[in-house]
């Protein structure tokens, strides 16, 4: 969940969502949510700010491109599988506060999980975490793939490792991990969305329905319905 360090940008408020977004499911709802922030299997241990619902919401042409590429992946015997899409600046605003509290109580589990080569108060500084997100600007989406019916696939790490292992062509990982990868980057390539290096399953649809606004209302259906 890399968030964007260093861009300057105008931050929206507000309860409700542009016309321009959608909720994924409503575009294509054969793609499937594991929608992280929404509950407690995630770095921080708890439900994150702005999460009311574990819903995935996206600026229209992203989510229009990722029904497109579900369309191929489908016909090979795969299916995307979302885990995180537009953010709330109030969620990205939350992982800073965790980070930043060393002294708080540490999860050996989720550090486990999630961070076990780098300490927490090190997350910030190493850059895996930071003050904004690509994500709360609407065409960013971190997702992964899923064999048909539902078989899980070896991606060479988990969602959100923070851990150079992460970095989608990482020499060390190989085989089936990396062919994976490859199809994932691939398929969505052609669709438009450009990878992060830095980790295998965030991707951004260029170009961007909202390339200079972060915004901060809820997730949740309601929000981008008329």
């Amino acid at each position: 969940m890399t968030a964007v360090a260093g861009l300057v940008g105008v931050l929206a408020g507000g309860a409700a969502a542009p016309p321009g977004f959608t909720a994924l499911r409503e575009v294509d709802p054969s793609i499937r949510q594991d929608m992280r922030y929404a509950g407690e299997r995630n770095f921080t241990g708890a439900v994150v700010d702005g999460y009311e619902e574990p819903e995935c919401l996206l600026a229209r042409p992203a989510a229009e491109a990722l029904r497109r590429a579900q369309r191929v992946l489908l016909r090979r015997g795969y299916s995307l599988l979302v885990y995180d899409c537009y953010r709330p600046q109030r969620a990205v605003d939350r992982f800073v506060q965790w980070a930043r509290a060393e002294d708080g109580p540490q999860d050996v589990a989720r550090k486990a999980e999630f961070y076990p080569r780098v300490e927490r108060g090190r997350l910030i500084p190493e850059g895996y975490i930071a003050e904004k997100s690509g994500h709360s600007r609407g065409s960013t989406v971190d997702v992964t793939l899923v064999g048909l019916p539902g078989r899980d696939l070896d991606m060479g790490t988990a969602f959100d490792f923070f851990d150079p292992l992460s970095h989608t062509d990482d020499p060390r990982v190989t085989g089936a991990a990396r062919a994976n990868r490859q199809l994932l980057k691939r398929v969505l390539g052609e669709q438009g969305f450009v990878n992060l290096p830095e980790e295998w399953w965030h991707f951004t649809y260029r170009p961007e329905a909202y390339p200079d606004t972060y915004f901060d209302f809820p997730v949740a259906v309601a929000v981008v319905r008329p």
